[in-house]
């Protein structure tokens, strides 16, 4: 792991009118990691992962991505500097189909120009062959390579989750959020999901920072855990401290204790 971080959150906070959705958030993730941000609802994991990727702008502290500050930046601009997203509600392009999925998002790393794709150069051609072998390499990996010609929104739930992750790899990033991406899944699901995350971390070099309500899956696979509660940073460690935490616990895994037997 690098001494210097890739992410770096610094007294992060954001209001909308009188509310302060966020508020002093300090984050750092190490190249590699794999993190998780867990809370009740409503306690602004999804608006700080909003901060992260410029849907919104902070209105105090600062983001800073491998040394540069990202305040203010779009999300496009904030993607081709290495962050990548999925959503809390699946966000596909449902209408296209699967293989186009992952080549819109690619698209930003295409080699040839837009002049090139006007007049139908060679590079034009080049480049769309090498867009579409590469989209494939992703839905080979995510077991999707059958469905390209279908629909998205002809996917079953878990493959549209599958999708969407290999829509976020395809811009290349160096970190990669995952907004609840075990949703919606049962148990069997949820156990592939975590041996996915384990296989695309390793296989692409990547960071991770994921948002998950699925305790058994965040406390299996991340390395470090932050907690927010209220817009406020309750605690950060390692799944052992945060699991014996008592404000954490109070405020958050208490519940989660409760519905777990509630279940039984």
């Amino acid at each position: 792991m690098s001494s210097e971080p890739l992410l770096q959150v610094k007294d992060v906070g954001i209001q909308f009118g009188g509310l302060k959705a966020v508020s002093n958030f300090n984050m750092e993730i190490h190249q590699g990691e794999l993190v998780g941000l867990i809370g009740p609802n409503g306690a602004g994991k999804t608006t700080s992962f909003n901060l992260l990727t410029g849907v919104y702008s902070p209105t105090e502290g600062d983001i800073v991505l491998n040394g540069r500050r990202i305040n203010g930046l779009a999300p496009f601009q904030v993607t081709r500097l290495g962050i990548s997203r999925t959503f809390q509600n699946i966000r596909l392009f449902n209408e296209l189909s699967v293989l186009d999925n992952v080549k819109v998002a690619y698209h930003s790393l295409a080699k040839h120009s837009v002049l090139s794709s006007m007049f139908r150069f060679p590079s034009h051609f080049s480049g769309e062959k090498e867009m579409e072998k590469k989209a494939m390499e992703f839905l080979e990996i995510f077991n999707l390579a059958q469905y390209k010609d279908e629909d998205a929104k002809n996917l079953a739930y878990g493959k549209q989750r599958r999708l969407e992750i290999a829509r976020a790899l395809a811009a290349g990033p160096q970190l990669l959020l995952l907004d609840e991406p075990a949703a919606g899944m049962n148990p069997q699901e949820t156990k592939d999901l975590m041996e996915l995350i384990a296989f695309i971390r390793e296989k692409f070099n990547l960071t991770i920072l994921l948002i998950e309500h699925d305790m058994n899956l965040v406390m299996g696979i991340c390395e470090r855990i932050y907690v927010l509660d209220h817009g406020v940073l309750l605690a950060e460690g390692t799944p052992e401290e945060i699991r014996n935490n008592p404000k954490v616990i109070e405020a958050y895994l208490g519940e989660e204790v409760q519905n777990e037997h509630a279940k039984g």
